[in-house]
């Protein structure tokens, strides 16, 4: 099975390589705003050329795709960055390559072809606000032999800070393939991330005809239908008074924004305390990333089908009094790391409609209440008499879902007619195989 996969690693770069990284990351920025002024210069230009009544042939044109934006750049490089032979070309063309994607978004979202939240127009990159991030394709790319350092074009070999020895081993087999690498920033720390061509074994799961139902939730991260119960370690949660007193440090400190909405000089002391700010919330989002990729992994190697809900963690997330939690928990983090390992597994993923009654319908019986309240922890079924913990019960009609769903599946990947003898494509809930 052949899939592009990622792996990311940690570097330990020294203090000239640090500098390095900064200043390819900071001519990404660069050609991003100098990019986006000349395109918004053309349009400008545009606008005011229609009217004086030009014909629509002899308008300006903006440069709106990567080749145009390549060429301008190419032309004007020696005149507003003299500096530009310091880093390399990849740095440049990682610029303008976002801001080709932006202005693609943003073009499609206004002609409607593009689903989604409609994305603003671009803007300016600032500095003090801008993710620091730097992506090569070409150029020494490469792994060193030793399994602790690593070859950028430009930036020349850098140590890292963990072993490489799962990319190499697929390198080394010939089974793997580089396709680019990216430097980013983040918490404090350098990481380098491979984009990779992987040529995986098939693999299948531990009990492949095996079922599993997963509730997700806040009290409890995880039920099975199993009765097993995953509990929610709640990082941002432990981690808040640590959070709160750095906060609340942050703001006694002299900021780079004044009170009328200028800036000026940020302190030393206001940088260090930033800098452990952005530590401590990197901390919880490491830790929150290992303990779901652990489940999700386990689930993975042990079901053949795992069955979970369409919940709409956005709406959730509105909910003032739950947000904090729901985010900490990472419940749409769980399904999309499920959509591939159990690909990846040999297994399946059916997902359950959105408006399915899970909490609601008794797993014996099958009757469905009209009201739950979210208070009531244990589902009492008035018809058969059941008395089981709601969480339980919803994990188990997930868990039944997925027989009701085989016939649909085995439809859903043919056509089926409807009454007029038109060809029909059903829906294809739980045909991720």
């Amino acid at each position: 099975m052949k899939v592009v996969q990622a792996y990311r690693y940690a570097l330990d770069p020294t203090p000239t390589q640090e500098g390095a990284l900064a200043s390819h990351c900071g001519a990404v920025r660069f050609a991003f705003n100098w990019a986006l002024a000349l395109v918004k210069a053309a349009l400008s230009q545009r606008e005011a050329e229609k009217t004086y009544g030009m014909p629509e042939e002899l308008l300006t044109e903006a440069p709106w795709s990567l080749p145009a934006l390549r060429r301008a750049w190419n032309t004007a490089k020696g005149a507003v960055a003299p500096w530009w032979a310091d880093n390399s070309k990849e740095a440049y063309n990682s610029g303008l390559d976002g801001l080709a994607r932006a202005l693609k978004n943003w073009a499609a979202s206004r002609a409607g072809t593009r689903t989604g939240k409609p994305p603003g127009f671009p803007r300016f990159k600032s500095k003090h606000r801008t993710i620091l991030s730097c992506r090569f394709t070409t150029g020494v790319i490469r792994l060193e032999a030793d399994r602790r350092h690593v070859t950028l074009p430009r930036l020349g070999t850098i140590r890292t800070a963990e072993s490489t020895r799962k990319l190499a081993r697929h390198l080394e087999r010939g089974t793997g393939r580089i396709l680019s690498a990216t430097i980013r920033h983040q918490g404090g720390r350098w990481f380098v991330a491979f984009t990779c061509a992987i040529d995986r074994a098939d693999r299948a799961p531990a009990r492949p005809d095996a079922v599993v139902g997963v509730d997700l939730g806040v009290t409890a991260l995880a039920v099975l239908s199993t009765g097993e119960t995953i509990d929610n370690p709640k990082h941002h949660w432990a981690a808040l008074r640590k959070l709160r007193r750095l906060n609340r440090e942050l703001a006694r400190r002299q900021g780079p924004r004044t009170p009328g909405g200028g800036r000026r000089e940020a302190s030393a002391r206001w940088r260090t305390t930033k800098a452990a700010l952005g530590k401590a919330h990197a901390r919880v989002a490491g830790r929150r990333r290992d303990g779901l990729h652990q489940l999700t992994s386990r689930l993975a190697a042990a079901y053949g089908t795992v069955v979970v809900e369409d919940l709409h963690v956005a709406g959730m997330l509105a909910n003032r009094r739950l947000a904090r939690a729901v985010a900490d928990a990472g419940m749409a983090e769980v399904r999309r790391q499920l959509a591939y390992k159990t690909t990846w597994r040999g297994g399946r993923l059916v997902v359950a409609d959105r408006w399915f009654a899970s909490s609601k319908t008794c797993s014996a019986c099958g009757a469905v209440k009209a009201k739950l309240a979210l208070a009531e922890r244990t589902y009492a079924c008035i018809a058969c008499g059941l008395v089981l913990d709601r969480d339980v019960n919803a994990a188990r009609n997930l868990a039944a879902l997925a027989a009701r769903y085989e016939h649909d599946v085995a439809q859903s990947c043919g056509e089926t007619r409807n009454a007029r003898g038109a060809g029909v494509r059903p829906t294809r809930v739980g045909c991720r195989q």
